[in-house]
């Protein structure tokens, strides 16, 4: 029989910290204290410290932390609805959703064809006296910014805010790490992250205490003191459970990371099929490999050839944004660089817990594709 490869191992990913994670949920059990308590204090200390800021707020999810920011800026007066923010076209929608539930507009800018990220070079024209911030997404663990991003926020006195969901650990080429990039940053600790939760939950990391104290009150109801709403908020708190295991588990991310770069560099290394691109290679350290794209012009037989041989693959993403039926105004953009990912782009298996074989068996079918003979 077939062993399968999987995409993602997740029940071995948490064995590997059981008895920790056992541990940290029966102290939470025990100390009859589910929100709001020191397992949360201590999680937002100790993330904060090591992303590198002085705040760091924990929320329901990713998606939330990214709401939270901006409708922090607008409380605090730095934006209004009707406000632009340029934003990579080939994201994951809920960076864009977190824009529009603020009544903030979206400009798409292209990626770049060989990292798969923002192209700096688009930024610039597309920036109007409306424009407030620049939305800045780390794709598939990958650092996005540059010298040339950081600039023009300062040029014209844009926000930088970070969409770090999928590159906790990553470092840039200074040296600092994705979430301290900026003027805020929004992490989801989905399960498949690599700071994976036993559930949702998100957080929000930043040097400003005003932005930080005023994302705490709108995550809790709107409020900063109990019974009394100085916003009209909602309820997106992360829970001393989540926070617990999420403690756990950043004390193994960089092993855990170190762990990804290592697979990913037997498919550097390894993977030659003139039929498949890969983005270009960047230092370890600034990619945590969340995911490990690939390009295929014939993304679909690739998919089933590989699934066939016993490996399971994601498409990330089939839609690109400005195609869903949600966003109906931009389906008629013309955004061919995004598109043609979008059309090409097929996920590899990676994970701290994929064996060597295991990688260097991706590796020989991939190099075997020929849909010729198929």
């Amino acid at each position: 029989m077939m062993k399968t490869i999987k995409f993602l191992d997740l029940q071995n990913v948490t064995k590997r910290h059981e008895q920790e994670i056992l541990e940290a949920v029966t102290r939470v059990v025990r100390s009859g204290y589910y929100l709001q308590g020191a397992e949360n204090e201590r999680f937002e200390a100790d993330y904060a410290a090591y992303i590198g800021t002085r705040y760091c707020v924990g929320c329901g999810n990713g998606l939330d932390a990214l709401i939270w920011i901006y409708r922090a800026y607008i409380e605090l007066g730095y934006m209004k609805p009707g406000d632009e923010v340029i934003v990579p076209a080939n994201t994951y929608i809920a960076s864009i959703l977190a824009l529009t539930e603020n009544g903030l507009v979206p400009v798409l800018a292209e990626p770049r064809w060989d990292t798969l990220e923002l192209d700096d070079s688009r930024i610039e024209p597309l920036i109007t006296p409306r424009t407030r911030s620049v939305l800045l997404v780390h794709l598939y663990g990958r650092c996005a910014y540059t010298k040339e991003i950081g600039r023009l926020c300062r040029k014209y006195g844009l926000r930088l805010v970070e969409d770090n969901a999928q590159a906790h650990g990553c470092r840039c080429a200074d040296g600092r790490r994705t979430g301290s990039l900026g003027d805020a940053a929004g992490h989801s600790f989905y399960p498949g992250k690599n700071l994976g939760a036993l559930g949702d939950g998100g957080a929000v990391t930043c040097n400003d205490k005003e932005l930080a104290d005023t994302i705490r009150a709108l995550a809790n109801y709107g409020s900063q003191r109990k019974y009394v709403f100085k916003y009209t908020g909602r309820n997106s708190r992360l829970d001393e459970l989540q926070a617990a295991v999420l403690g756990v588990k950043l004390r193994h991310l960089d092993n855990d990371n170190e762990a990804r770069q290592h697979i990913a560099s037997i498919y550097y290394d390894g993977i030659s099929n003139p039929l498949v691109t890969l983005p270009v290679r960047m230092p370890d350290e600034q990619n945590v490999y969340h995911l490990f794209p690939v390009l295929c012009e014939r993304r679909d037989e690739l998919q089933d050839f590989l699934k066939q041989h016993g490996v399971q693959t994601l498409i990330h993403y089939p839609i690109p944004p400005h195609k869903q039926e949600c966003y109906q105004q931009w389906n008629s953009l013309s955004l061919p660089v995004t598109e043609r990912i979008h059309q090409m782009e097929l996920s590899l298996p990676v994970s701290p817990v994929m064996e060597e074989d295991a990688a260097r068996e991706v590796v020989r079918i991939i190099n075997s594709f020929n849909p010729n003979r198929l």
